[in-house]
């Protein structure tokens, strides 16, 4: 195999990578270090750890972290090693532990990570220099983001971007009516780009494009003017009610972009028939506002309607495997079975997500042939332009 810095170096802009970037074991660990370990990554939402001691597993590659809610109600990452021996501690993907006790030899430690006690070692052993190490966690509108790295990227204009965005959501006062989790037989950039284009979307989502405005847009100019018609006057419309219709776009250093798209006529959500599946969230004033939609590189696109929010987030696991969560939000005090049916709530982003990881998959195969060559993009494919320049960025020495 070339050497990383060639096979980068060789890169034409506008088109693909060579085929090692998505089947070579090596580049892998360095997208795992050089990407994933030192990057913000979104790891869930803060309902799932609403008691002290509540926690789940957030896991990249052989990393794994502890999200836990700690004594004080604060949130923390902690690495899922123990100090001593180095195995792991929680072996439960979630649970409650008000003291975090390893297997192996039985090490205490608090839910802040700090060591309690370190069965038959000497009494001169420093307990306090031998806690779990932390990664940085930030929290904005209670959806839960960590860096493992202790160079952290800046995360502060995020959050004066995104929080009052998001707020009209008021996701701390959701939770998760739904989540299904998937391994995808594909490459995580393969899944990534995947979710930059539309180009695939005419034959390959007809349910989404029935509801989406521009998703069959894409290579028909007639289709193109409608659609920008019709979005015009729906952004009008929704400004009008003081939510934002801006967008911020991928800037060429800029790990995250945000718009609100439109809904087609008879169409007020994203679900199969168009109708409302759940109550509307916060101060969300009306039916049929858009969709709030986020992107925020490298694992996270969260879509907002008005009376739900999805979550799609990926992690590597293998070169060819990635996985995928995809979580359903409601308002907090919706009741199963009388404000939302959970097969009607999901069933638009099941259908959906899926149709994408059989595409992901069946590109892996054939990225996976000996005649795979990189191909061009076509102009719709932006998106994908972007995420492939910022990829090639990470990987360049710091």
């Amino acid at each position: 195999m070339k050497r990383l810095a060639e096979l980068m170096q060789q890169r034409q802009a506008g088109s693909g990578l060579e085929r090692a970037f998505f089947t070579s074991e090596y580049i892998f660990r360095q997208d795992v270090h050089r990407i994933f370990l030192a990057n913000w990554l979104f790891a869930g939402h803060a309902s799932a750890i609403r008691n002290p001691g509540d926690y789940f597993l957030f896991e990249i590659a052989d990393d794994s972290f502890i999200i836990i809610r700690d004594d004080r109600m604060q949130i923390q990452a902690l690495s899922n090693v123990c100090r001593h021996r180095g195995s792991r501690i929680c072996l439960e993907a979630q649970g409650n532990a008000r003291s975090l006790v390893c297997p192996y030899h039985q090490w205490v430690y608090r839910p802040d990570g700090a060591l309690l006690r370190a069965r038959l070692m000497p009494a001169a052993f420093d307990l306090s220099a031998h806690g779990l190490r932390p990664a940085r966690i930030e929290i904005i509108e209670d959806l839960i983001f960590v860096c493992p790295s202790e160079k952290a990227p800046e995360f502060d204009s995020f959050r004066a971007c995104m929080g009052p965005r998001l707020r009209p959501h008021d996701l701390p006062h959701a939770k998760v009516a739904c989540k299904k989790e998937y391994d995808i037989a594909a490459n995580w950039k393969l899944v990534v780009e995947n979710s930059r284009e539309c180009y695939h979307c005419g034959v390959a989502h007809p349910q989404y494009c029935k509801a989406v405005t521009f998703a069959a847009a894409v290579g028909s100019e007639i289709a193109q003017v409608e659609a920008a018609s019709a979005e015009e006057k729906a952004r009008e419309e929704v400004g009008n009610l003081g939510l934002p219709v801006d967008e911020v776009f991928f800037l060429p250093d800029s790990w995250y972009h945000y718009r609100r798209f439109f809904l087609r006529p008879g169409h007020v959500t994203e679900s199969m028939d168009g109708r409302p599946v759940a109550p509307l969230m916060g101060t969300i004033p009306t039916r049929n506002t858009g969709v709030f939609a986020i992107v925020t590189l490298p694992n996270c696109l969260l879509e907002a309607n008005g009376d739900y929010v999805m979550t799609l987030s990926i992690t590597p696991k293998a070169p060819r495997l990635t996985h995928a969560e995809v979580c359903w939000f409601v308002r907090s005090d919706a009741n199963e079975g009388t404000d939302y049916d959970v097969q009607r709530l999901t069933e638009f982003w099941r259908l959906t997500s899926e149709q994408d990881w059989e595409l992901c998959e069946n590109n892996q195969r054939g990225v996976n042939s000996s005649k795979y060559v990189p191909g061009i993009y076509a102009p719709s494919e932006g998106g994908v332009e972007h995420f492939v320049q910022w990829y090639i960025k990470q990987l360049q020495p710091k």
